[in-house]
């Protein structure tokens, strides 16, 4: 393995469900976004920090990442813009209070979803649905 070079897992297994990553620094937020995401059928992996999850040599296949802007240590930019300089490409959303006109044209050019905090109704369980649906399709063709 090249070092600083993040490795996927795949697997093939077709009645597995579809992971998530959530890196969120707020237990409570952490917690509540695990108990909804399960509860829509997604298996869920949580981080405290994008640190943690950046530490790992290999991931298992990931269906959507979900990061907090504001953690601790690094933004959640630059936890997205260090897995794509690592070459992972999984597809992102990015929750945060507030955005700016700045903040949603760096998150473009990241390739990452921005949804607003606080999260309010299904906009974020819908924008996974959407990744994780444009995934299927994209593989299936």
């Amino acid at each position: 393995m090249e070092p600083g070079v993040i490795h996927m897992e795949h697997t093939t297994s077709a009645q597995q469900k579809p992971l998530v990553i959530v890196i969120e620094d707020d237990v409570a937020v952490r917690n509540s976004l695990r108990f909804s995401l399960e509860i829509e059928g997604y298996a869920v992996h949580l981080y405290p920090d994008g640190g943690k999850l950046l530490e790992q040599r290999s991931l298992p296949h990931i269906d959507c990442l979900v990061v907090d802007y504001n953690l601790p240590h690094m933004t959640g930019l630059e936890v997205i813009g260090q897995l794509r300089d690592r070459g992972v490409q999984v597809p992102a959303i990015l929750i945060t209070s507030n955005p700016n006109r700045n903040l949603l044209d760096r998150a473009a050019v990241a390739g990452a979803w921005v949804v607003e905090k606080p999260l309010l109704g299904d906009a974020l369980i819908e924008s996974i649905r959407d990744i994780v649906a444009g995934r299927a399709r994209r593989s299936d063709s």
